[in-house]
């Protein structure tokens, strides 16, 4: 099985943009896919995404891991319902630090190899740029009827609530973080949750119009749990990955109690069985 069969096989692609097996099989492909450091720790949602890193380096290519450092300033609206509230800059770094050691327990950064795991922070390169540089030099390239349209968008406008202009802008944000590591990383493919489809198509489309390039993308689907609950909660709240917010015997009984229909699914997904 090449890689892309073995992630349908998985479970683990819902959609992909036309050209993205191609490309997967023609080259070396370095590849992103993005954490938002709102908390000192992953949990076991962040789990997908790392394994689809994973894979992806065992299959030869290069992984990037970009810890949103300037992201997290802002706040994603997709999946949310309502503005999160915005964290402290000290904080972020923090989390950026936290984030960054677990991360390295998964992937191989052993800088020798040409398909060596890198880490990087979009904080390095949002600090300096001024805010009317930034609707010059990116704003220009996408419409708003284009960034109504995104799903994230309109159930927040549907919501009493409705949406802030900082979180409204979010997409171009994360849109230009493909735009960098495309040109500074030769970055040609993100992947992420299937919530994230908007934000990753927003930055193949900055790629195209704003460099002349072609760039890919791919999302796997949010895993749910086959009774409705939450998947990753258990009553003591989210399963960390960090074993001092949840204990080693607390992380193996939240997978002991998968249900049977449960358990066929995720052994596929979080093991690399084959």
């Amino acid at each position: 099985m090449n890689l892309m069969e073995e992630m349908h096989w998985r479970g683990l692609i819902q959609d992909i943009m036309p050209g993205t097996i191609e490309q997967l099989n023609k080259e070396m492909t370095s590849a992103y896919i993005g954490f938002d450091p709102t908390a000192d720790s992953l949990h076991i949602g962040s789990l997908v995404p790392i394994l689809l890193l994973v894979h992806l380096q065992k299959a030869g290519h290069k992984p990037l891991a970009l810890v949103g450092g300037a992201t997290g300033m802002v706040g994603d609206p997709s999946g949310k319902s309502e503005e999160r509230n915005l964290l402290s800059e000290d904080v972020l770094q923090h989390n950026v630090q936290c984030v960054k050691k677990q991360l390295e327990k998964f992937l191989d950064f052993d800088a020798t190899k040409p398909n060596a795991a890198e880490m990087v922070n979009n904080y390095d390169w949002f600090k300096d740029m001024s805010f009317l540089q930034f609707i010059r030099d990116i704003g220009k390239y996408i419409t708003v009827n284009y960034m109504m349209a995104k799903d994230s968008v309109k159930k927040r406008l549907e919501n009493e609530t409705g949406m802030s202009f900082t979180e409204f802008t979010y997409q171009l944000v994360q849109g230009y973080d493909f735009y960098w590591l495309y040109i500074h990383k030769n970055c040609k493919l993100q992947m992420g949750g299937s919530d994230q489809w908007g934000n990753i198509v927003t930055g193949t489309e900055i790629i195209r119009k704003k460099a002349g390039g072609e760039a890919y993308a791919f999302t796997c689907p949010l895993i749910t749990k086959a009774d409705g609950g939450k998947f990753g909660k258990t009553e003591k709240g989210n399963v960390w990955l960090d074993p001092q917010k949840t204990s080693p015997y607390q992380f193996y009984q939240f997978w002991l109690n998968a249900s049977d229909e449960d358990a066929t699914k995720w052994i596929k997904i979080f093991t690399l069985l084959p």
